[in-house]
């Protein structure tokens, strides 16, 4: 990798203005010396069908193309009943087909999760994290980032205020900038 990494950030949630979005964009704000981004968006896929792989979805080979060339993925997620919501299930299904051709084999990747609650949206980080192993994507193991009452990360214009959660997030911007540098991906 020569120069800045680039990272594909992935938007776990469909929201066009929610907490998620704007923590994303924070990320790729906080990170725009230490790498280029590319959000990946991931609304428009049509639901994984193993039936129609070989009718060759459009919108599943664009995201496919979006991913390969990543150098990391982070993924930035809100907590849907303990999970990940279904748009970034169906994502991660999505880029991991056909099989033997996973855009994410060897990625390194991150996992922000957030939630308005205290918790910070564990079960949503942690269930995405037993993806990642599967996937063969070496996720970032510290710091972890589970960011609770997530809502007072922000101003009422969406950005993000001085304090001790932008702190943290500088600090995981470098750890993951670092990461992403200890496992090149496969090329």
């Amino acid at each position: 990798m020569i120069g800045k990494p680039t990272i594909g950030i992935l938007i776990g949630s469909l929201q066009t203005n929610g907490l998620t979005r704007k923590l994303a964009t924070a990320i790729a704000k906080l990170g725009a010396d230490q790498f280029d981004v590319s959000v990946i968006e991931i609304g428009a896929l049509p639901l994984y069908n193993p039936d129609r792989e070989e009718q060759g979805v459009a919108e599943w080979n664009d995201f496919r193309a979006a991913v390969a060339p990543m150098d990391g993925i982070l993924f930035v997620t809100p907590e849907y009943n303990r999970s990940v919501p279904a748009a970034l299930k169906n994502a991660i299904d999505v880029g991991s087909r056909p099989y033997g051709a996973s855009a994410w084999s060897g990625k390194p990747a991150g996992v922000v999760s957030q939630s308005p609650g205290a918790i910070g949206g564990f079960g949503a980080n942690h269930h995405l994290r037993q993806s990642l192993v599967f996937l063969d994507m070496p996720a970032m193991q510290q710091p972890e980032a589970y960011l609770g009452n997530a809502d007072s990360l922000f101003d009422d214009a969406g950005n993000l205020v001085e304090g001790s959660g932008k702190t943290f997030l500088e600090g995981f911007v470098a750890a993951f900038t670092k990461w992403v540098a200890l496992h090149p991906t496969k090329v």
